[in-house]
Protein backbone atom coordinates (compact mmCIF):
# COMPACT_ATOMS: atom_id res chain seq x y z
CA UNK A 1 0.00 0.00 0.00
CA UNK A 2 3.01 2.28 0.43
CA UNK A 3 3.60 1.75 -3.29
CA UNK A 4 0.06 2.98 -4.00
CA UNK A 5 0.69 6.07 -1.86
CA UNK A 6 3.79 6.81 -3.91
CA UNK A 7 1.94 6.45 -7.21
CA UNK A 8 -0.80 8.85 -6.10
CA UNK A 9 1.76 11.36 -4.84
CA UNK A 10 3.75 11.26 -8.12
CA UNK A 11 0.57 11.70 -10.19
CA UNK A 12 -0.38 14.79 -8.20
CA UNK A 13 3.08 16.33 -8.40
CA UNK A 14 3.36 15.70 -12.16
CA UNK A 15 -0.11 17.11 -12.81
CA UNK A 16 0.70 20.33 -10.96
CA UNK A 17 4.11 20.68 -12.71
CA UNK A 18 2.55 20.19 -16.18
CA UNK A 19 -0.18 22.76 -15.52
CA UNK A 20 2.23 25.42 -14.29
CA UNK A 21 4.90 24.97 -16.99
CA UNK A 22 2.72 24.38 -20.05
CA UNK A 23 -0.23 26.56 -19.15
CA UNK A 24 0.81 29.94 -17.71
CA UNK A 25 -2.85 30.77 -17.36
CA UNK A 26 -3.11 28.14 -14.62
CA UNK A 27 -1.88 30.31 -11.73
CA UNK A 28 -3.80 33.33 -13.00
CA UNK A 29 -7.03 31.36 -12.88
CA UNK A 30 -6.71 30.17 -9.27
CA UNK A 31 -5.30 33.36 -7.72
CA UNK A 32 -8.64 35.28 -7.68
CA UNK A 33 -10.36 32.61 -5.61
CA UNK A 34 -7.33 31.59 -3.57
CA UNK A 35 -9.30 31.89 -0.31
CA UNK A 36 -11.96 29.44 -1.46
CA UNK A 37 -9.26 27.14 -2.87
CA UNK A 38 -7.32 27.02 0.36
CA UNK A 39 -10.48 26.44 2.41
CA UNK A 40 -11.67 23.59 0.18
CA UNK A 41 -8.19 22.07 0.08
CA UNK A 42 -7.69 22.10 3.84
CA UNK A 43 -11.18 20.77 4.57
CA UNK A 44 -10.92 17.99 1.98
CA UNK A 45 -7.44 16.80 2.95
CA UNK A 46 -7.92 17.35 6.69
CA UNK A 47 -11.15 15.40 7.00
CA UNK A 48 -9.86 12.68 4.66
CA UNK A 49 -6.83 12.26 6.93
CA UNK A 50 -9.04 12.07 10.03
CA UNK A 51 -11.30 9.46 8.44
CA UNK A 52 -8.23 7.45 7.45
CA UNK A 53 -6.98 7.58 11.03
CA UNK A 54 -10.36 6.47 12.34
CA UNK A 55 -10.50 3.52 9.96
CA UNK A 56 -6.93 2.47 10.77
CA UNK A 57 -7.40 2.62 14.55
CA UNK A 58 -10.69 0.72 14.44
CA UNK A 59 -9.32 -2.05 12.24
CA UNK A 60 -8.00 -5.11 14.16
CA UNK A 61 -4.27 -5.69 13.94
CA UNK A 62 -4.67 -8.89 11.94
CA UNK A 63 -6.82 -7.14 9.30
CA UNK A 64 -4.64 -4.08 8.73
CA UNK A 65 -2.52 -5.67 5.97
CA UNK A 66 -5.69 -5.84 3.87
CA UNK A 67 -6.59 -2.17 4.31
CA UNK A 68 -6.70 0.16 1.33
CA UNK A 69 -3.62 2.12 2.34
CA UNK A 70 -3.22 4.25 5.44
CA UNK A 71 -4.53 7.62 6.53
CA UNK A 72 -2.09 9.25 4.08
CA UNK A 73 -3.68 7.33 1.21
CA UNK A 74 -7.07 8.92 1.95
CA UNK A 75 -5.47 12.35 2.26
CA UNK A 76 -3.79 11.90 -1.13
CA UNK A 77 -7.10 10.80 -2.65
CA UNK A 78 -8.76 14.03 -1.50
CA UNK A 79 -5.77 16.04 -2.76
CA UNK A 80 -5.89 14.31 -6.14
CA UNK A 81 -9.61 14.99 -6.41
CA UNK A 82 -9.02 18.65 -5.60
CA UNK A 83 -6.26 19.10 -8.20
CA UNK A 84 -8.13 17.31 -10.97
CA UNK A 85 -11.35 19.19 -10.22
CA UNK A 86 -9.52 22.51 -10.42
CA UNK A 87 -7.99 21.42 -13.73
CA UNK A 88 -11.35 20.79 -15.42
CA UNK A 89 -11.20 24.05 -17.37
CA UNK A 90 -7.80 23.09 -18.79
CA UNK A 91 -8.41 19.38 -19.42
CA UNK A 92 -12.16 18.67 -19.73
CA UNK A 93 -13.52 15.64 -17.91
CA UNK A 94 -10.20 14.98 -16.16
CA UNK A 95 -11.98 14.72 -12.79
CA UNK A 96 -14.30 12.02 -14.16
CA UNK A 97 -11.32 10.25 -15.70
CA UNK A 98 -9.64 10.30 -12.28
CA UNK A 99 -12.78 8.91 -10.68
CA UNK A 100 -12.86 6.04 -13.21
CA UNK A 101 -9.17 5.33 -12.63
CA UNK A 102 -9.54 5.29 -8.86
CA UNK A 103 -12.57 3.01 -9.21
CA UNK A 104 -10.50 0.60 -11.29
CA UNK A 105 -7.73 0.54 -8.65
CA UNK A 106 -10.33 -0.02 -5.95
CA UNK A 107 -11.83 -2.94 -7.85
CA UNK A 108 -8.38 -4.53 -8.17
CA UNK A 109 -7.87 -4.02 -4.43
CA UNK A 110 -11.32 -5.47 -3.65
CA UNK A 111 -10.81 -8.70 -5.60
CA UNK A 112 -7.38 -9.14 -4.05
CA UNK A 113 -8.84 -8.61 -0.58
CA UNK A 114 -11.64 -11.11 -1.16
CA UNK A 115 -9.18 -13.69 -2.44
CA UNK A 116 -6.76 -13.26 0.46
CA UNK A 117 -9.07 -12.64 3.41
CA UNK A 118 -12.54 -13.77 2.31
CA UNK A 119 -13.86 -10.37 3.42
CA UNK A 120 -16.59 -9.09 1.08
CA UNK A 121 -17.17 -5.73 2.76
CA UNK A 122 -17.18 -2.69 0.43
CA UNK A 123 -17.27 0.10 3.03
CA UNK A 124 -13.65 1.09 2.39
CA UNK A 125 -14.29 1.35 -1.37
CA UNK A 126 -17.32 3.59 -0.91
CA UNK A 127 -15.41 5.74 1.58
CA UNK A 128 -12.50 6.13 -0.84
CA UNK A 129 -14.82 7.29 -3.62
CA UNK A 130 -16.58 9.71 -1.25
CA UNK A 131 -13.25 11.15 -0.13
CA UNK A 132 -12.17 11.63 -3.74
CA UNK A 133 -15.48 13.51 -4.25
CA UNK A 134 -15.01 15.78 -1.18
CA UNK A 135 -13.68 18.70 -3.31
CA UNK A 136 -16.65 18.38 -5.68
CA UNK A 137 -19.06 18.39 -2.73
CA UNK A 138 -17.41 21.54 -1.33
CA UNK A 139 -17.62 23.23 -4.73
CA UNK A 140 -21.25 22.36 -5.50
CA UNK A 141 -22.93 22.84 -2.12
CA UNK A 142 -22.90 25.58 0.53
CA UNK A 143 -20.14 25.17 3.09
CA UNK A 144 -22.53 24.26 5.93
CA UNK A 145 -24.19 21.56 3.83
CA UNK A 146 -20.84 20.17 2.68
CA UNK A 147 -19.64 19.99 6.28
CA UNK A 148 -22.91 18.26 7.18
CA UNK A 149 -22.21 15.56 4.58
CA UNK A 150 -18.64 15.13 5.81
CA UNK A 151 -19.86 14.97 9.41
CA UNK A 152 -22.35 12.24 8.50
CA UNK A 153 -19.57 10.27 6.81
CA UNK A 154 -17.31 10.59 9.88
CA UNK A 155 -20.14 9.66 12.22
CA UNK A 156 -21.03 6.54 10.23
CA UNK A 157 -17.39 5.48 10.33
CA UNK A 158 -17.25 6.05 14.10
CA UNK A 159 -20.49 4.27 15.05
CA UNK A 160 -19.83 1.06 13.15
CA UNK A 161 -19.40 -1.06 16.29
CA UNK A 162 -22.31 0.59 18.06
CA UNK A 163 -24.59 -0.03 15.09
CA UNK A 164 -23.68 -3.72 15.17
CA UNK A 165 -24.48 -3.89 18.89
CA UNK A 166 -27.75 -2.02 18.35
CA UNK A 167 -28.87 -4.31 15.52
CA UNK A 168 -28.42 -7.30 17.81
CA UNK A 169 -31.03 -5.80 20.13
CA UNK A 170 -33.56 -4.81 17.45
CA UNK A 171 -36.47 -7.16 16.99
CA UNK A 172 -37.72 -8.01 13.52
CA UNK A 173 -41.17 -6.73 14.50
CA UNK A 174 -39.76 -3.24 15.00
CA UNK A 175 -38.65 -3.06 11.37
CA UNK A 176 -42.22 -3.95 10.41
CA UNK A 177 -43.43 -1.24 12.80
CA UNK A 178 -41.20 1.32 11.12
CA UNK A 179 -42.48 0.22 7.72
CA UNK A 180 -46.05 0.69 8.98
CA UNK A 181 -45.24 4.19 10.18
CA UNK A 182 -43.71 5.18 6.83
CA UNK A 183 -46.70 3.69 5.01
CA UNK A 184 -49.26 5.45 7.21
CA UNK A 185 -47.60 8.87 7.05
CA UNK A 186 -45.85 8.92 3.69
CA UNK A 187 -48.13 6.86 1.44
CA UNK A 188 -51.71 6.85 2.73
CA UNK A 189 -51.87 10.40 4.14
CA UNK A 190 -51.10 12.24 0.85
CA UNK A 191 -53.65 10.08 -1.03
CA UNK A 192 -56.75 10.44 1.15
CA UNK A 193 -59.23 13.17 0.09
CA UNK A 194 -59.74 16.29 2.13
CA UNK A 195 -63.51 16.48 1.65
CA UNK A 196 -66.19 16.17 4.29
CA UNK A 197 -67.80 12.75 4.58
CA UNK A 198 -71.07 13.91 6.13
CA UNK A 199 -72.65 17.30 5.30
CA UNK A 200 -72.25 19.88 8.06
CA UNK A 201 -69.87 17.59 9.99
CA UNK A 202 -66.29 18.90 9.72
CA UNK A 203 -64.70 15.48 9.30
CA UNK A 204 -62.71 14.50 6.22
CA UNK A 205 -60.63 11.36 5.63
CA UNK A 206 -57.52 13.56 5.45
CA UNK A 207 -58.17 15.24 8.82
CA UNK A 208 -58.97 11.90 10.40
CA UNK A 209 -55.84 10.23 9.05
CA UNK A 210 -53.66 13.23 9.89
CA UNK A 211 -54.86 13.02 13.49
CA UNK A 212 -54.00 9.30 13.59
CA UNK A 213 -50.53 9.95 12.11
CA UNK A 214 -49.68 12.74 14.57
CA UNK A 215 -50.87 10.81 17.63
CA UNK A 216 -49.04 7.71 16.43
CA UNK A 217 -45.86 9.72 15.80
CA UNK A 218 -45.70 11.06 19.35
CA UNK A 219 -46.49 7.67 20.84
CA UNK A 220 -44.05 5.92 18.52
CA UNK A 221 -41.26 8.31 19.54
CA UNK A 222 -41.90 7.53 23.19
CA UNK A 223 -42.03 3.81 22.38
CA UNK A 224 -38.63 3.91 20.64
CA UNK A 225 -36.99 6.03 23.35
CA UNK A 226 -38.16 3.70 26.12
CA UNK A 227 -37.29 0.51 24.29
CA UNK A 228 -33.89 1.36 22.81
CA UNK A 229 -32.50 4.62 24.19
CA UNK A 230 -33.56 4.26 27.85
CA UNK A 231 -34.24 0.53 28.33
CA UNK A 232 -33.13 0.68 31.98
CA UNK A 233 -34.85 3.94 32.83
CA UNK A 234 -35.69 4.77 36.42
CA UNK A 235 -39.21 5.41 37.64
CA UNK A 236 -39.27 9.13 36.87
CA UNK A 237 -37.95 8.73 33.34
CA UNK A 238 -40.38 5.87 32.79
CA UNK A 239 -43.20 8.17 33.87
CA UNK A 240 -42.00 10.93 31.55
CA UNK A 241 -41.75 8.66 28.51
CA UNK A 242 -45.03 7.01 29.41
CA UNK A 243 -46.69 10.43 29.61
CA UNK A 244 -45.82 11.03 25.98
CA UNK A 245 -47.26 7.63 25.13
CA UNK A 246 -50.37 7.60 27.35
CA UNK A 247 -50.50 9.15 30.79
CA UNK A 248 -53.61 7.14 31.71
CA UNK A 249 -52.02 3.79 30.78
CA UNK A 250 -48.80 4.80 32.57
CA UNK A 251 -50.72 5.72 35.73
CA UNK A 252 -52.61 2.43 35.61
CA UNK A 253 -49.45 0.30 35.27
CA UNK A 254 -47.15 2.16 37.68
CA UNK A 255 -49.89 2.24 40.33
CA UNK A 256 -50.25 -1.56 40.10
CA UNK A 257 -46.47 -2.00 40.21
CA UNK A 258 -46.23 0.10 43.39
CA UNK A 259 -47.66 -2.83 45.35
CA UNK A 260 -44.65 -4.96 44.44
CA UNK A 261 -42.14 -2.56 46.08
CA UNK A 262 -43.52 -0.68 49.04
CA UNK A 263 -40.18 0.86 50.06
CA UNK A 264 -40.38 3.79 47.63
CA UNK A 265 -43.95 5.14 47.65
CA UNK A 266 -42.99 8.75 46.96
CA UNK A 267 -41.02 7.76 43.87
CA UNK A 268 -43.95 5.82 42.43
CA UNK A 269 -46.27 8.75 43.09
CA UNK A 270 -43.77 11.15 41.52
CA UNK A 271 -43.53 8.94 38.41
CA UNK A 272 -47.31 9.04 38.01
CA UNK A 273 -47.33 12.83 38.40
CA UNK A 274 -44.45 13.13 35.91
CA UNK A 275 -46.59 11.29 33.34
CA UNK A 276 -49.33 13.87 33.91
CA UNK A 277 -46.83 16.72 33.45
CA UNK A 278 -45.82 15.31 30.07
CA UNK A 279 -49.48 14.88 29.17
CA UNK A 280 -49.85 18.67 29.32
CA UNK A 281 -46.90 19.03 26.95
CA UNK A 282 -48.33 16.38 24.64
CA UNK A 283 -51.69 18.16 24.42
CA UNK A 284 -50.05 21.50 23.73
CA UNK A 285 -48.00 19.96 20.91
CA UNK A 286 -51.27 18.76 19.38
CA UNK A 287 -52.77 22.24 19.70
CA UNK A 288 -49.71 23.82 18.06
CA UNK A 289 -49.84 21.38 15.14
CA UNK A 290 -53.56 21.53 14.40
CA UNK A 291 -54.55 25.02 15.52
CA UNK A 292 -51.62 27.49 15.75
CA UNK A 293 -53.94 30.41 16.51
CA UNK A 294 -55.41 28.60 19.48
CA UNK A 295 -51.95 27.51 20.66
CA UNK A 296 -50.84 31.14 20.94
CA UNK A 297 -53.89 31.85 23.08
CA UNK A 298 -53.33 28.79 25.30
CA UNK A 299 -49.54 28.99 25.61
CA UNK A 300 -49.36 30.89 28.96
CA UNK A 301 -51.97 28.63 30.54
CA UNK A 302 -50.17 25.45 29.50
CA UNK A 303 -46.87 26.89 30.72
CA UNK A 304 -48.45 27.43 34.13
CA UNK A 305 -49.83 23.87 34.17
CA UNK A 306 -46.53 22.32 33.10
CA UNK A 307 -44.59 24.38 35.62
CA UNK A 308 -47.01 23.62 38.48
CA UNK A 309 -47.10 19.88 37.80
CA UNK A 310 -43.30 19.73 37.41
CA UNK A 311 -42.74 21.55 40.71
CA UNK A 312 -45.19 19.28 42.52
CA UNK A 313 -43.51 16.21 41.04
CA UNK A 314 -40.07 17.47 42.06
CA UNK A 315 -41.01 18.16 45.68
CA UNK A 316 -42.80 14.84 46.12
CA UNK A 317 -39.80 13.02 44.66
CA UNK A 318 -37.40 14.90 46.95
CA UNK A 319 -39.61 14.36 49.99
CA UNK A 320 -38.61 10.70 50.14
CA UNK A 321 -35.35 9.49 51.60
CA UNK A 322 -35.52 6.18 49.75
CA UNK A 323 -33.22 5.35 46.85
CA UNK A 324 -34.26 5.63 43.19
CA UNK A 325 -36.05 2.58 41.86
CA UNK A 326 -35.07 0.92 38.59
CA UNK A 327 -37.92 -0.36 36.44
CA UNK A 328 -36.15 -1.83 33.46
CA UNK A 329 -38.94 -4.36 32.97
CA UNK A 330 -41.85 -1.99 33.33
CA UNK A 331 -44.29 -2.71 30.48
CA UNK A 332 -45.54 0.87 30.30
CA UNK A 333 -45.61 0.74 26.51
CA UNK A 334 -47.71 -2.42 26.65
CA UNK A 335 -48.81 -2.23 23.02
CA UNK A 336 -47.39 -1.02 19.78
CA UNK A 337 -48.68 2.52 19.04
CA UNK A 338 -49.07 1.62 15.36
CA UNK A 339 -51.32 -1.40 15.77
CA UNK A 340 -54.25 -1.38 13.36
CA UNK A 341 -56.72 -1.93 16.19
CA UNK A 342 -55.46 1.19 17.98
CA UNK A 343 -55.88 3.28 14.82
CA UNK A 344 -59.38 1.93 14.20
CA UNK A 345 -60.51 2.67 17.76
CA UNK A 346 -59.09 6.17 17.50
CA UNK A 347 -60.81 6.75 14.14
CA UNK A 348 -64.18 5.55 15.42
CA UNK A 349 -63.95 7.76 18.52
CA UNK A 350 -62.91 10.73 16.38
CA UNK A 351 -65.99 10.42 14.16
CA UNK A 352 -68.28 9.77 17.14
CA UNK A 353 -67.05 12.88 18.97
CA UNK A 354 -67.43 14.94 15.80
CA UNK A 355 -71.09 13.90 15.52
CA UNK A 356 -71.70 14.41 19.25
CA UNK A 357 -70.08 17.84 19.25
CA UNK A 358 -72.14 18.99 16.26
CA UNK A 359 -75.50 17.86 17.61
CA UNK A 360 -74.85 18.82 21.24
CA UNK A 361 -73.96 22.34 20.16
CA UNK A 362 -77.08 22.41 17.97
CA UNK A 363 -79.50 21.35 20.71
CA UNK A 364 -77.79 22.16 24.03
CA UNK A 365 -75.30 24.92 23.25
CA UNK A 366 -72.29 25.82 25.34
CA UNK A 367 -73.59 24.04 28.44
CA UNK A 368 -73.91 20.78 26.55
CA UNK A 369 -70.34 21.09 25.26
CA UNK A 370 -69.06 21.62 28.81
CA UNK A 371 -70.85 18.49 30.02
CA UNK A 372 -69.47 16.50 27.07
CA UNK A 373 -65.91 17.68 27.78
CA UNK A 374 -66.24 16.44 31.37
CA UNK A 375 -67.63 13.09 30.28
CA UNK A 376 -64.89 12.37 27.73
CA UNK A 377 -62.30 12.60 30.49
CA UNK A 378 -63.15 9.02 31.46
CA UNK A 379 -62.36 7.86 27.92
CA UNK A 380 -59.51 8.68 25.54
CA UNK A 381 -59.45 12.49 25.37
CA UNK A 382 -57.20 12.69 22.29
CA UNK A 383 -59.95 12.06 19.69
CA UNK A 384 -62.20 14.66 21.33
CA UNK A 385 -59.46 17.27 21.64
CA UNK A 386 -58.19 16.78 18.09
CA UNK A 387 -61.72 17.05 16.78
CA UNK A 388 -62.06 20.36 18.62
CA UNK A 389 -58.69 21.63 17.37
CA UNK A 390 -59.30 20.61 13.75
CA UNK A 391 -63.03 21.17 13.45
CA UNK A 392 -64.38 24.40 12.04
CA UNK A 393 -67.69 24.67 13.85
CA UNK A 394 -69.39 27.96 13.11
CA UNK A 395 -70.96 28.16 16.57
CA UNK A 396 -67.90 27.24 18.65
CA UNK A 397 -65.49 30.04 19.57
CA UNK A 398 -61.84 29.82 20.60
CA UNK A 399 -62.86 30.60 24.19
CA UNK A 400 -65.31 27.68 24.21
CA UNK A 401 -62.69 25.30 22.78
CA UNK A 402 -60.21 26.48 25.42
CA UNK A 403 -62.62 25.85 28.29
CA UNK A 404 -63.62 22.43 26.91
CA UNK A 405 -59.94 21.49 26.55
CA UNK A 406 -59.05 22.23 30.16
CA UNK A 407 -62.25 20.64 31.45
CA UNK A 408 -61.53 17.41 29.55
CA UNK A 409 -57.97 17.38 30.90
CA UNK A 410 -59.18 18.01 34.47
CA UNK A 411 -61.72 15.21 34.18
CA UNK A 412 -59.01 12.87 32.88
CA UNK A 413 -56.72 13.83 35.78
CA UNK A 414 -59.49 12.97 38.26
CA UNK A 415 -59.78 9.56 36.58
CA UNK A 416 -56.01 9.02 36.88
CA UNK A 417 -56.07 10.00 40.54
CA UNK A 418 -58.85 7.46 41.10
CA UNK A 419 -56.79 4.77 39.30
CA UNK A 420 -53.73 5.56 41.42
CA UNK A 421 -55.67 5.53 44.71
CA UNK A 422 -57.57 2.34 43.87
CA UNK A 423 -54.82 0.28 42.25
CA UNK A 424 -51.74 1.62 44.03
CA UNK A 425 -50.15 0.71 47.32
CA UNK A 426 -51.45 2.44 50.43
CA UNK A 427 -48.12 4.18 50.86
CA UNK A 428 -48.53 6.26 47.70
CA UNK A 429 -52.03 7.52 48.47
CA UNK A 430 -50.93 10.50 50.56
CA UNK A 431 -48.60 11.72 47.83
CA UNK A 432 -51.16 11.07 45.09
CA UNK A 433 -53.87 13.05 46.87
CA UNK A 434 -51.55 16.00 47.53
CA UNK A 435 -50.02 16.03 44.06
CA UNK A 436 -53.19 15.55 42.01
CA UNK A 437 -55.19 17.95 44.21
CA UNK A 438 -52.75 20.75 43.44
CA UNK A 439 -52.57 19.91 39.73
CA UNK A 440 -56.35 19.59 39.37
CA UNK A 441 -56.90 22.85 41.28
CA UNK A 442 -54.54 24.70 38.92
CA UNK A 443 -56.18 22.91 35.99
CA UNK A 444 -59.67 24.05 37.03
CA UNK A 445 -58.38 27.60 37.62
CA UNK A 446 -57.06 27.66 34.04
CA UNK A 447 -60.49 26.57 32.79
CA UNK A 448 -62.05 29.58 34.55
CA UNK A 449 -59.33 32.05 33.54
CA UNK A 450 -59.05 31.08 29.90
Amino acid sequence: MVFLDSILFIIIKCDIWIRINHHPRFMNQIIPDIGACVTQLLISVGFAFLIGMEIYTKTPEESRPYLFGTERTFAFLALLGFVLLRSENLVPHIFVAGFVSITFLLLVYYFQKVRNSDNHGITIIILALLIYAFPLILQQFPLWFSLLIITIVMTLVEVKDRVKEFLKKVYTDDFITLAKFVFLSGVILPLVPDKEIIPDIPVSPYKLWLAIVVISSISYLSYILKKYVFPNAGLILTGILGGLYSSTATTFIIAKKSKEKTDAPAHYAAAILAATSLMFLRVFILVAIFNPTLSIHLLPYFLILIAASTIVTFFIYRSAADKPVAVSNEPVMHQNPLELRVALVFGVLYVVFSLLTKYIMQYYGHGGLSVLSLIVGVTDIDPFLLNMFQGKYADITIAMISVATFQAIASNNILKMAYALTLGDKGIRKYIVIGFSIIIAVNVAMAFLV
